[in-house]
């Protein structure tokens, strides 16, 4: 417990510490992210943020835990990422190449036991997948690296809710037995935490591709490992639960973009931190309710773990018609108010002018 303790802490001072550094690093090389049309900050802003993320967690990782084959899928994967994540916040990098490299890094910790193995079947039983194993594992964690790259458009938004993703994997994983899997989600959110003292509002540093693309790719590894190798049938369900603010952010922007006749990879402002924005809340408020939203998915998350099959099945859909009812009232799959919102800052900029 004390040298877990003694982790934890270490992965928070390395990335406390250790961010102004690349603050320092990213200004002198101009890895800086300037505002535009679709971008809610009004000055240029250093990234490259979350290489002390990646350093954090990789030394703390590599120095206190017990090498497996899987905990090298998991590093040997993320640093891939982590070179395409610096790459792009340097210079750019095409949609396609970045895909290329997330599916490498993919079949990577494939390749060394992270996958998904079997689905638990809701009426009984499991389903083995076989070969499906790699279409399925790829599709998870190339969604989600995606899902937490296309949420960090307000400051400490991706950093917050990763962090309070990364604490309930690790509780659940604990939860169903995963004890050195759960210590890893916890190492994850130390790091995450020590970089949000500089990127909640108003930030000194964004993290960057190198950061999102990081945290997704790693919570969607360590859910593998920790949520679904047991045969319970609502651990089917929890990864998504957990997971949910960046899932459902992003699977609604592909019904949307697709609904009015968009590119799906088309980027917008319909975002839900701008649906939220669009009402009335300030950045920090913005940020604030999303981390709410963010701790009742995980508290469902974490009671359905514990509570029986029956309850726990309750619970799921109790949270889902909660989740829908939200979303219906945000109008995130409409784009009329938004536009509305859009025309009336046009308009207001106009008077001001």
């Amino acid at each position: 417990m004390i040298a877990t303790a003694c982790s934890l802490a270490a992965a928070f001072l390395l990335t406390l510490l250790g961010t102004p550094l690349i603050r320092r690093i990213a200004l002198n090389v101009r890895a800086i992210d300037r505002p535009g049309e679709r971008k809610i900050h009004k000055n240029e802003m250093p990234r490259l943020g979350g290489l002390a993320i990646c350093l954090a967690f990789w030394a703390v990782v590599l120095t206190t835990r017990e090498m497996s084959k899987e905990m090298y899928g998991i590093l040997g994967g993320g640093f891939l990422i982590c070179l395409v994540g610096i790459w792009d916040d340097l210079r750019g990098v095409s949609p396609r190449i970045k895909l290329l490299v997330q599916v490498t890094a993919a079949l990577f910790a494939i390749s060394m036991g992270v996958r998904v193995d079997f689905m638990t079947h809701p009426l009984g039983g499991v389903i083995i997948l076989q070969y499906l194993s790699y279409p399925v594992t790829i599709l998870w964690i190339v969604g989600i690296t995606n899902a937490v790259n296309l949420i960090d458009g307000l400051d400490g938004l991706a950093a917050g809710v990763s962090a309070i993703a990364a604490v309930t994997l690790g509780t659940v994983s604990v939860l169903e037995g995963f004890g050195e899997v759960g210590i890893l989600a916890f190492i994850l959110a130390a790091s995450v935490l020590g970089f949000l003292r500089h990127n909640f509002y108003p930030a000194r540093i964004f993290m960057g591709d190198t950061g999102s693309l990081f945290l997704g790719f790693n919570l969607a590894a360590i859910a593998i490992l920790g949520l679904t190798k047991s045969a319970t049938v609502i651990s089917l369900f929890l990864p998504v639960i957990i997971l949910g603010i960046p899932i459902i952010d992003t699977l609604f922007a592909i019904l949307r973009r697709f609904h009015n006749g968009k590119p799906i990879f088309s980027p917008d402002k319909e975002h839900l931190h701008h649906r939220l924005m669009a009402l009335g809340l300030t950045h920090r408020r913005t940020v604030v309710a999303i981390y709410g939203v963010s701790l009742l998915l995980s508290l469902s998350a974490v009671l359905m773990a514990v509570l029986t099959t029956a309850q726990g099945m309750l619970l799921l859909v109790l949270t889902t018609l909660g989740v829908f009812i939200g979303i219906d009232r945000l109008g995130i799959l409409k784009k009329e108010g938004l536009e509305k919102s859009e025309k009336d800052e046009k308009a207001a900029r106009h008077l001001a002018k």
